[in-house]
């Protein structure tokens, strides 16, 4: 009797135990969605919050006219933290990228914190930190024009890739962007890479073709 009872006293414990595995398991599986699910709006969130500074802080990024003037009223501390550059040549070709510093209010669009050097065509943060940095790519078809890929690498930091297609009538644009850490003392030069034919009538845009980037902390 005592047997029986200790056996169907385990099972029933073991019954338990197997009902709690599975309402646990159920429920890290609903933890783990609800997580996910954060961390992806959180992300959403954190990334719609960059933009938007982004485009108030530095409103070249968002449409690619750079301001005239800056606002009397900024703080003019700001512009210590940003670097944009337009670019110099509208020829493609495998080569180091030409770029050149714009007017900008009363001074240049590289702020002091940034090093150009306009014979390398290169542009160094001074300071250590994380960066955002982003490449415009405009590029228009002269004449008819064969499908390509264009690829723009920003050091070992941004790689920006443009698929151009053939006899294309309107303007082809991308943007890309990243924030990566730099150390203050490395150098970023854009190297353009392009097929070895076939991008001939290709040309880059002057206009809204930009590098620029900024220091986040």
């Amino acid at each position: 009797m005592h047997k029986r009872m200790d056996v169907e006293s385990l099972q029933n414990i073991g019954r338990r135990r197997g009902r709690c595995m599975d309402v646990f398991l159920v429920m890290s599986i609903i933890f783990l969605f609800v997580a996910v699910a954060a961390v992806a709006a959180g992300g959403v969130m954190v990334v719609t919050e960059l933009r938007s500074k982004i485009e108030v802080r530095h409103p070249s990024f968002g449409n690619g006219t750079p301001e005239k003037q800056r606002d009397p009223s900024a703080p003019a501390y700001k512009m210590q933290d940003f670097a944009f550059l337009d670019a110099n040549s509208s020829k493609l070709k495998t080569s180091t990228m030409q770029w050149a510093a714009v007017a900008y209010g009363e001074g240049t669009s590289v702020g002091s914190h940034f090093d150009f050097n306009p014979h390398q065509h290169s542009l160094k943060p001074k300071k250590e930190g994380h960066y955002f940095m982003y490449l415009d790519l405009v590029l228009t078809c002269t004449h008819q024009c064969k499908a390509g890929v264009l690829t723009v690498s920003l050091g070992d930091k941004l790689t920006c890739s443009v698929q151009l297609p053939e006899g294309a009538e309107a303007p082809v644009s991308r943007k890309c962007w990243t924030v990566e850490r730099m150390d203050g003392q490395t150098p970023l030069v854009a190297q353009m890479t392009v097929p070895q034919e076939g991008l001939e009538n290709w040309k880059l845009e002057l206009k809204g073709s930009r590098l620029g980037m900024f220091l986040v902390d």
